[in-house]
Parts: structure tokens; sequence; C-alpha cells
């Protein structure tokens, strides 16, 4: 038998530190590159669900090339390949996507999006992904050592790179000296991580991967099976569908922005870090009956989770549920791990399945589905595997005693839930007007009540944020209600303006398209809307556009990029009422998106925008913006006064206006926005979202 000296310690620290420092770039690029261009795409949930998409495909082709390299080449040539495949990425460098690549339409942006990622930080995320499994695979071939903990310091690494982002760089940093930031940190990993693979190919060198000495790391045993490899497949895409779903919910719902989406993907993470840390820290009787509460909790997502008001609370409930369900996953997924010899073929299979889930959820089920069925297709499959590792374990109590008696009443019950999570779902389009689904989400109408019941109404839903609604009966049905109604800062300002004089009226967002019920004879309006689903049941299923008085025109594409493309318009009133979850995306709130808005308006002319949400104070974004122009941002809140008020909803407006503007004299309800000491103008480079959590 072969033997080796003892690694020297400065080596186990080259391994960890380079396996770190690419742990840690591959994951902070993720929040940076997709802020980057979210604005560009909408600022939809969708964009960050196909950058996921686009960096799980990355990480499989990087392991592939992992366990190919780790395969069919001599130390040498290792080296030598992988040196020049660093030296080439650095070309890509800074990785910051050039403005080109904006859209100039509305179609389904998803191969746009991979396009860009692809040509931007394609090749650099490609060899960051590789590092992990290579350089392990290196260490345990020099060292003797099985070096699965390793890859739970790539996790830490990469926990520790999505934490750090919303707290420390977001908020201190421009994404622009972020991308710098992150490309001179990757050539610094590119130099030691080319140092590391000639170091690997000295001394011990040309010792092929199957030697005696790698023979004694490992404990004895087979090549694992098909039957093993499958698992962990599956294992893995079930985590997978699972983060992309609970992510989905909470950057739909309410508000789609990197410390949300960061959230599931570090609990995610986390489970991968305990799992591979050590066997002990998963124990199978206390996740077991942890999974049976989380699978419930997740199973009732549609009711259960989307507490008003409570954004803290829903973040909390569904994270920990993530946290069980993905501890199960990863626990049983490393019960089956391999000796090292074959830990590249593992890491292969392991990313293939974070692909697949991907795939599945990222990009086939919003083009096959018309609901959100994959998350339950995800949770049934999670609940189906779990219970099947539970029950091949020949060792497990279950094979004793009453076990048996328990194992049929697990899988009656695991056909319980397969049953109620499937009937939960089909509730959620179930009884609706229409229902449909695209690259933006999930829309849905519906009635609720009939004629003659006064406060009967059509509503528009957005995943399940309220995007419009149209009283029923003849005597409301072209009444301007909701967020809209005359009492609302909008409504006011609609109304309280001269009579006879004809107004040039933009809107940012077209929802229902209630506020075509303010048009008077003569008035035009042009409507900026995105989503062209959200423009065929506004014509089918609403009559707000064809009942109105006023010249309606809409155009389809994203609000400020439509109007970046125009000469002024001049507006008398530009409204700015788009929504991404339940807020407006950033890209309309920055300093660039008001010039852009002010270039439209006539002198004089009044911007009005929307800023009712339960999650995010934007008043200051607000007030640093029109400060900027010289302007003066006055808030209109209006609260429902009674309880039998049916035709007004609770709203903020905020009206930007010339200081000492007569437009405000007269309207109700009105404060002048204070400045707050210390907070930072939002441009288009600089964004910080958690600094405004209410």
């Amino acid at each position: 038998m072969t033997t080796s000296r003892p690694a020297p310690r400065w080596e186990a620290y080259l391994y960890a530190a380079t396996i770190f420092l690419s742990a840690f770039l591959l994951f902070q690029v993720q929040p940076i590159i997709a802020k980057v261009v979210l604005p560009w795409f909408g600022g939809s949930s969708a964009v960050w669900s196909t950058c996921m998409l686009f960096f799980q495909l990355a990480l499989l082709l990087g392991y592939l090339y992992a366990h190919w390299l780790h395969d069919v080449r001599s130390g040498k040539q290792q080296a030598v390949v992988h040196t020049l495949l660093l030296a080439v990425s650095l070309i890509a460098l800074p990785v910051l996507p050039n403005a080109s690549w904006k859209p100039a339409g509305a179609d389904n942006p998803s191969l746009r999006i991979l396009e860009l990622l692809t040509a931007t930080i394609g090749l650099p995320y490609f060899m960051l992904s590789a590092t992990s499994p290579l350089l392990q695979s290196w260490y345990a071939r020099r060292n003797q050592g099985i070096p699965y903990r390793l890859f739970a310091l790539s996790n830490v690494a990469s926990m520790l790179a999505l934490l750090t982002y919303p707290v420390l760089v977001e908020p201190n940093f421009s994404t622009r000296f972020q991308g710098h930031a992150w490309s001179g940190g990757y050539a610094i990993f590119a130099i030691a991580c080319a140092f590391t693979a000639w170091h690997a190919s000295s001394s011990r060198a040309e010792a092929p991967v199957e030697t005696a000495a790698m023979e004694a790391a490992d404990s004895p045993g087979e090549a694992p099976g098909w039957q093993t490899r499958l698992l962990w497949l599956g294992l893995s895409a079930c985590g997978s569908i699972l983060l992309l779903g609970v992510t989905t919910f909470l950057t739909q719902d309410v508000a789609s922005i990197p410390f949300l989406w960061i959230v599931p993907l570090s609990i995610y993470l986390l489970t991968f870090i305990i799992c591979f840390d050590s066997p002990r820290w998963y124990n199978r009787g206390i996740f077991y009956p942890l999974l049976a509460v989380g699978l419930a909790m997740l199973g009732g997502f549609q009711r259960t989770l989307n507490l008003p008001d409570r954004m803290r609370v829903t973040i909390t409930v569904s994270s920990l549920a993530l946290f069980v369900c993905c501890m199960v996953c990863h626990g049983e997924m490393v019960r089956l791990k391999p000796p090292s010899r074959y830990l590249t073929g593992f890491y292969l299979m392991v990313s293939a399945g974070g692909a697949v889930g991907g795939l599945f959820a990222g990009l086939l089920a919003p083009n096959l589905f018309n609901a959100n069925y994959e998350f339950p297709i995800g949770l049934t499959a999670t609940a189906i595997l779990a219970t099947y590792m539970l029950l091949r374990d020949r060792s497990s109590w279950l094979r004793r005693g009453w076990g048996e008696a328990v194992g049929v009443a697990i899988i009656l019950s695991v056909v319980s839930y397969v049953s109620y999570v499937g009937t939960k779902t089909v509730d959620t389009i179930r009884g609706y007007r229409a229902v449909g689904r695209n690259f933006y989400g999930l829309l849905r109408v519906i009635d609720i009540g009939q004629p003659p019941e006064e406060d009967s109404y059509r509503e528009l839903l957005h995943g399940r944020i309220d995007h419009g609604i149209q009283m029923l009966t003849p005597k409301y049905r072209r009444s301007a209600v909701e967020y809209f109604c005359p009492a609302s800062g909008i409504g006011q300002a609609m109304t309280h303006r001269p009579d006879g004089v004809p107004w040039h009226i933009g809107i940012v967002g077209l929802g229902t398209g209630t506020l075509a019920a303010y048009g008077r004879p003569g008035d035009s309006i042009e409507i900026y809307e995105i989503n062209p689903l959200v423009l065929q049941l506004a014509h089918t299923q609403f009559t707000y556009l064809d009942d109105s008085a006023a010249k309606i025109d809409v155009a389809l594409g994203d609000g400020r990029l439509s109007l970046e493309s125009q000469s002024s318009r001049q507006f008398d009133m530009l409204v700015v009422d788009a929504f991404s979850g339940d807020s407006v995306p950033v890209h309309l709130l920055t300093v660039e998106a008001f010039k852009t808005y002010f270039h439209h308006l006539k002198p004089g002319g009044v911007l009005s925008v929307n800023i009712t949400n339960r999650y995010l104070n934007l008043e200051p974004v607000m007030e640093t913006a029109s400060r900027a122009y010289g302007k003066e941002a006055v808030v209109l809140d209006y609260e429902t006064k009674s309880s039998s008020e049916f035709l007004c909803t609770a709203s903020s407006w905020v009206l930007i206006v010339d200081k000492n503007s007569p437009v405000l004299n007269g309207l109700e309800g009105q404060r002048l926005i204070t400045e707050r000491a210390g907070f930072r103008t939002w441009t288009d480079d600089y964004s910080n979202m958690f600094g405004i959590l209410r």
C-alpha cells in the first residue's frame, strides 16, 4: 500500500481558503447581477426565478466539468486545462451587463435573460461552480482525507455572501462599485485557484485518481448504483422546487427585492452546511415529526401564510417550514453519500437535481400550467420520497414489532396529504371567471357577489394582490372605486381640475383600467403596461376602457423604458401605478426615473405615485427624488371611515408638484413629507429596500 506524509497545515489552509473565496464570490454575484437586470425586465419576481435557473444550470455544468477533469485527465493535464480556462474567464471582467440587453417589447424575456447572464458572467460563474468539487477531489487525492466538510465550508461562505449583501453591501455601495469590487475579487481567486491547481499536480503529482492511497482514504464500498443516484437527484430536485416555491411566494406577494430572494436561499444553504458538516446533526427522530408540521404549513400556503400586515411573521413561518423540509431532503441525501473517490459524481447528481427543479419551476411550469402547480408537486414529491427513504431502511424501527402497522398509517397519511394539497391547489382557480399565467405571474378574475347586491364586484388578482375591481351593478359600474375612488389622493387630483379644459394623461400600469373612469370628452389617456395578459383581461373582463369618455391608447412594454424612448408627451398628469408584488418596482422610483417623468410633464403638471402597500415605507424615497428636482412631495392618505363603506379603500398617494402649486388647493388629507435625516437618494446605481421595511 502506498503511504504519504501528512499534509502540512498551510496546504489545508490553501485549499480551504480557495474554496471559501470561490463560494463567497459564487453567491455574492447572484444578488448583484440580478439587481442590475431586474429593472430591465419589469421588476417581476420571475426575473429572479429565471436568474436562479441560470445559476443552477451553470452550477451543473461546472460540476460536470469537474467530474470530467477529475476522471479523464492526469494531474498536470488538469492544471493546464484549468489554468487556461481561468485565464480566458478574466476577459469577461468587469461583470456589468451592457444596457443594449434591455428589451424593446413585452415578449416573454426568459431566453433573453439567460442569454444576458451567459454573455456577462457565464464563464466566471462556470469556473467558480467547478471549484469546490474539483479542489475537494485534489485534496482527497493528495492527502488521503475525506473532504466532505470542505463542502460544508463552501456553503458557509455562500451563506455569508448572501447574508452580508442586504445589510452591508447593498446599503453602502453602488451597484457599479459592487460589480467592480466583485471582479477584483474574482481576479484574486483566479490566481489562487491556478496556484492550487499546479500545487495539486506537483510532488505527489501524476498519481492517478484511483490509487491505493485514495482507496485507503475511503471506507470500503462499491460504486453507487442507479437507484442511489436517482435518489440523490430526486431529493435535490425536491429541495430546489421548494426553495423556488417559497421565494416566488415572498417576492410575488410582498416585493421583488434582494432581501426576499436571499432569505429562502440562505435557509436552503444552511441545511447543506448542517447536513454536510456531520451526520450527527440530522436526526430522523427529530426532523420527521417536524417535516409533517412543515409540509402541513406549506400545504396550506394559499391561505395560512399570507398574514395581513405581518410580513415578519409570514417570512419566519415560511422560512422555518422550508428549513425543515430541506433538512430532510439534504439529510437523507447525505446519508447516501458515497466514498470520496465518487464525490464528483455525487456532486454532479446533486447539482443536476437542483437544475431539474429549477427548470421545472422556473421555465416549464409558467409555460405549461395555468396555476402554481409546481409548488404542490414539490411538496407531494417530498412527502413521498421522505416516506420511501424511511420504509426502505432495513435498520428502521418500522421493520420491527408494530412498525409495519405504523408504516401503513404513514402511507395512508401521505395519500391523504397529497389529496389535500391537490384539492387546495385546484381551489386557487376554481370558481374564477378567468385564469391566466405567463412570465409575469398568475392572473385571476373573480366575481364577489351578484347584482342586484349593491356591493357586488369583479376583481383582478395578481397572485394574491388586488390589482383593481369594478362594481357589477349598473349604478356603480362606471365609478372609480377602491384605491382610485374620488376621496383618494388620485381621485381628488383628477376631479379638482378646471372644467372644460381637456387633459392629456399618462398612466404607468393598467390593472383593470379604473383610472379611465375619470376621462372626460376631449381627454386623451396613454397607458403603459408591461403584461399583455393584463391588457387582454382589461378588455374582456372589465369595461372601464370601453366606457371611458376619453381617447384611450395602450402601449405594451415597461413603462419607464417606453417613456425613455419617446419625445416629451407633455402630460398634464402622469400617474405611476405599476406594482410588482405589493410595491412599486424599484426602477420606477429612482431619481433617473423621476427625471424621465418630469421630462414628459407640462410646466405645472402633476406627478402622482401610488405608494399604498403593507410592507415598505416609500415616503423618504419620494421626498428625496422630488427634492432633487426642486419639487414638493405631498402625501394624501385616505382611511376608510366606516365598515359599511364599500366604494373606497384605504390608500396613500403622493402628488409631486412645483412648490406652492395651486393644484393642491382644496385637497383633503394632505401632508408634506418631511426630510428623513441621512436617507440616501435612490438612483439606478443605488437603492436600499432593507432600510425602508416597516
